[in-house]
């Protein structure tokens, strides 16, 4: 299947499948039109303009006051591309360096950046093939856009830097050969449009929000399993309490509980408890919560991913270019930061219902073993949740609260949102993590509810998950449990 890449909108569940169903990437028309127009443009300005033009006819940040020599122009980007290219730490995810490319393609395509259409084309090249340079997570501020991970992953354009392809680790010099392609000569302005901008950042944004659709949807059925395996009451989730304080995704929560609770023999039998514990209780308020944040957070994102973030910004039909500040990350750096927030706490009320679950009330076991002491039982993936809500609390301190002035004090406030993203999906991880483990906990301590039953949906659910994790009758090594039931929430399809 092919993506045209347009002026269309385009939206994070697109971006989805153009990642996981293997799309190739083309340029429709109009959007190769505005390339070719603007690039036009910039060379005429160029050519007839005795006024400097920062980053073109000029040095870059601090250094824009020195003046670059027009024999000296393509050199000017080739250098700025190498002393960028700064990045350490661990690998960028290829899913993630894949969204990069296609988030860098976009923002060049609208026709404000000035780049060729040939490099244009080789970007798309290197998507279609899937090439994937080789980036770092650290090493971005988030201001001048994401210079140093946006230049690893520009330099095999010009064939230097490393890829990986089919499996194998190279030279970007040794890609363009097995390729059999020439390394891209840049023009003037075009290493400044590559690096400057917010791929990186949006890219981990779009990743982490793709990711966290589908766990906060887990999020809601495996808490209605825990609460027919701690024999909850049904009254909390009653939609009467929630209309009178209307928050969409308390509301929404509260349909989905009593849409997988609906038939359930266990959560409408006779109650001896009065009030149950507030991980219970208050699902709809604190899961409705993160929904609401999620929403929100995908509405920055998508303006962003939409937009042309380079600089300087160039004008056509108003004959301007513009040094302005369209790379800075501030306005997705806070909204990550938020959303860090907000799936840190799903997983922390995930843990406490965990903790429940294994502490020997309303007639299930202590830690859901036919005969504790002998069986340590289920007493330690409860530690290994509350190990993880922990880190995932320590992450939660804003990046976006910090500012280290560069670049000799021309950059001299950043935003941090390169390390928001690489913190947001760190976070977004672990509590599909913590989720997976309540899950873990949750079914067999359903087991011990029998002969009483469960609603259909979740009956069916827990059946499909026997299929991959047994009940545990006695000790046994776990991870591999833990790590199959992670498998087995990417796996299933919910179709709710």
């Amino acid at each position: 299947m092919i993506h045209y890449i347009s002026s269309a909108h385009l939206t994070q569940d697109l971006i989805d499948d153009i990642i996981t169903k293997d799309y190739k990437l083309a340029l429709d028309s109009d959007a190769r039109e505005r390339i070719v127009k603007c690039r036009e443009y910039l060379d005429r300005k160029i050519a007839e303009s005795d006024t400097p033009i920062y980053g073109v006819t000029t040095g870059f940040g601090s250094l824009c006051d020195i003046n670059i020599d027009a024999d000296q122009m393509a050199e000017l980007q080739i250098n700025l591309i190498m002393s960028h290219a700064c990045g350490i730490g661990e690998r960028v995810d290829n899913h993630i360096v894949k969204i990069m490319l296609l988030l860098k393609v976009q923002s060049l395509s609208y026709g404000h950046s000035g780049c060729r259409l040939e490099t244009v084309q080789r970007l798309i090249d290197i998507f279609n093939n899937d090439i994937y340079p080789i980036v770092y997570d650290q090493g971005s501020v988030g201001a001048s856009g994401d210079l140093v991970p946006l230049a690893h992953l520009c330099l095999p354009l010009v064939g230097l830097g490393e890829v990986e392809y089919q499996g194998e680790r190279m030279t970007g010099a040794e890609m363009l050969r097995r390729m059999g392609w020439d390394p891209i000569r840049l023009g003037p302005k075009e290493g400044l449009a590559l690096l400057n901008g917010t791929q990186n950042m949006s890219a981990f944004a779009v990743w982490s929000l793709i990711k966290a659709k589908r766990i906060v949807n887990w999020a809601d059925t495996i808490a209605a399993l825990s609460v027919d395996a701690f024999d909850c009451r049904p009254e909390p989730f009653n939609i009467a309490v929630h209309l009178v304080r209307f928050h969409r995704g308390q509301i929404a929560t509260a349909e989905r509980l009593n849409q997988l609770l609906r038939d359930s023999e266990i959560i409408w039998r006779y109650k001896e408890n009065v009030q149950d514990p507030y991980s219970f209780r208050c699902i709809p308020q604190v899961h409705g919560a993160v929904k609401d944040t999620l929403s929100y957070v995908k509405s920055v994102v998508d303006i962003e991913i939409n937009a042309a973030t380079d600089n300087p910004t160039v004008c056509p039909d108003e004959d301007l270019i513009i040094s302005a500040g369209n790379f800075h990350g501030e306005p997705i750096a806070l909204p990550m930061d938020f959303l860090c927030i907000a799936m840190s706490e799903l997983g922390s009320i995930s843990e406490r219902r965990t903790y429940k679950l294994v502490s020997g009330k309303r007639g299930l076991p202590s830690f859901l073993v036919a005969e504790p002491g002998l069986n340590s039982g289920f007493m330690i993936p409860q530690y290994t949740a509350a190990s993880i809500v922990s880190q995932s609390k320590m992450l939660c301190m804003p990046s976006s609260a910090d500012s280290i002035p560069t670049s000799q004090g021309q950059e001299d406030h950043v935003s941090m949102g390169a390390n928001a993203g690489t913190k947001l999906l760190r976070i977004t991880d672990n509590t599909e993590r913590v989720l997976a483990i309540e899950l873990f906990t949750a079914a067999q301590a359903l087991d011990f509810r029998r002969p009483e039953r469960s609603s259909s949906i979740i009956e069916r659910i827990h059946k499909a998950y026997r299929e991959v994790v047994p009940f545990i009758r006695h000790d046994e090594v776990m991870y591999p449990h833990i790590a199959r039931t992670v498998q087995f929430m990417r796996d299933y399809e919910l179709n709710l």
